[in-house]
């Protein structure tokens, strides 16, 4: 096929098992695949390169500026010791004695962008252009955007050259209504590029017709379903042992995010309704301290336990380890109203019975298959009168397992993987 494809992701490409799988598949396909996405300069280990299979490489562009990184680094080591400044300030004060305007105007800009928010805008533009320099370097027939953050570059890198090449838009989420996307900019960027794509992708039937009704046109659906999984595929993780828990305690997971708007709150305030069990929190996000601290004072420190994100390849050998799983999002947004969520179809592969929030793309998989029990997730109670129904009917608990491992012949990604390739099909 010998066709080349530029992907781009704006994150570090640790744990996000979508575009994982698309670039896999699509590599499987024959295509050649490089992503670009964000090195993490705080983890050492990663590399800025990556060759995953002998078509998919993975580039990493630097996060900071060089300047900033100079900067940032005069700055923490003059902190300790006020000699080290000393030289570089010297310098500084003879080169502005020789071009004093210009020097004094590097200095106020200079200043500006290390002490200000404006510093967020530097660094995300130096991002951008390193993505775009990237985007360049070779001979590409498509682009691939996953999401609004990285739409720009691949507009850029496709549509301003002599020779165009085709752009896909991979939305995961509803860019105009989600969680941190409050400006109305976000919003009018999208339906200005929204108009230089080829074809766009959202996650599900939902998000297609919203977006048909604000852009008029029906995009293709490509669901965020796991990896089919085999039991005797895994390895399950010693959870039990790792949190000091008994070998017949049933353990209550979370899996994801810990961010704002998923339901984490009012969970941990069920937890003393529950009749027995313990939570399970696995996962990292902004709200992370607040909840920890929720949990101290609530005295739940026996009932509840966290523990860090994992590699996304290891996520189903903790998850076989559940009695039941908790997808528990709050519609504070139609980002979040409308999700499919990927976390449901991993439990429904490790078999594991869910409680979730009866929104409606997850309510039509949890009622039409019966793998779970759909609750009202912005009342505590709710969620505690489902995990006890659960607790209490282990036999109706199971019967939901067997479900689960039944429904996900239906559920995968070997299949779903057909209609995302099929995309490029039309495009070629």
């Amino acid at each position: 096929m010998n066709q080349n494809i530029c992907m781009f992701v704006w994150n570090h490409f640790t744990n996000d098992a979508r575009v994982l799988r698309e670039c896999t598949a699509l590599a499987e396909e024959g295509y050649n695949v490089d992503l670009i996405c964000i090195h993490d300069p705080k983890d050492k280990k990663m590399p800025m390169f990556e060759q995953r299979k002998s078509n998919f490489a993975i580039y990493r562009v630097k996060r900071y500026p060089v300047l900033l990184e100079f900067m940032q680094k005069i700055h923490r080591k003059s902190r300790h010791n006020k000699l080290i400044g000393l030289p570089f300030f010297l310098v500084w004060v003879g080169i502005m004695y020789l071009n004093p305007l210009i020097v004094s105007a590097l200095t106020v800009l200079t200043l500006v962008l290390f002490k200000t928010k404006l510093k967020v805008i530097w660094v995300r533009s130096s991002i951008i252009i390193r993505m775009i320099a990237r985007g360049f370097q070779k001979n590409y027939s498509f682009y691939h955007s996953n999401d609004l953050n990285t739409l720009p570059q691949g507009y850029i890198c496709s549509k301003l050259r002599f020779r165009k090449k085709k752009l896909i838009y991979d939305s995961h989420e509803v860019q105009t209504s989600r969680t941190g996307y409050d400006s109305k900019a976000y919003g009018r960027s999208e339906k200005f590029f929204i108009n230089k794509i080829d074809t766009m992708i959202v996650e599900n039937n939902t998000r297609a017709k919203y977006n048909e009704e604000i852009y008029g046109f029906y995009p293709y659906v490509v669901h965020n379903y796991p990896f089919r999984q085999e039991g005797k595929q895994l390895r399950k993780a010693q959870l039990r042992e790792t949190l000091n828990l008994p070998k017949d305690e049933k353990i209550l997971l979370y899996q994801g995010g810990i961010q704002a708007g998923r339901g984490l709150e009012k969970l941990i305030k069920a937890v003393p309704h529950f009749k027995e069990g313990t939570l399970v929190l696995i996962g990292d996000g902004r709200i992370k301290p607040e909840l920890e601290k929720l949990v101290e004072t609530m005295d739940l420190h026996r009932r509840v336990k966290f523990l860090p994100k994992v590699p996304v390849e290891d996520l189903p050998n903790y998850t076989i380890n559940a009695y039941i799983g908790f997808q528990v999002l709050n519609n504070i947004n139609f980002n979040h109203y409308s999700a499919s969520s990927n976390k449901l179809f991993e439990y429904m592969m490790a078999g594991v019975p869910v409680v979730a929030c009866s929104f409606p793309e997850i309510k039509k998989v949890v009622e039409k298959e019966s793998i779970g029990i759909c609750i009202d997730s912005h009342d505590s109670l709710s969620i505690a009168k489902g995990v006890n129904l659960l607790l209490e009917d282990e036999a109706f608990r199971n019967q939901l397992s067997i479900n689960s491992k039944v429904a996900k012949e239906k559920y995968n990604w070997d299949k779903e993987k057909n209609y995302f390739l099929s995309v490029y099909k039309e495009l070629v």
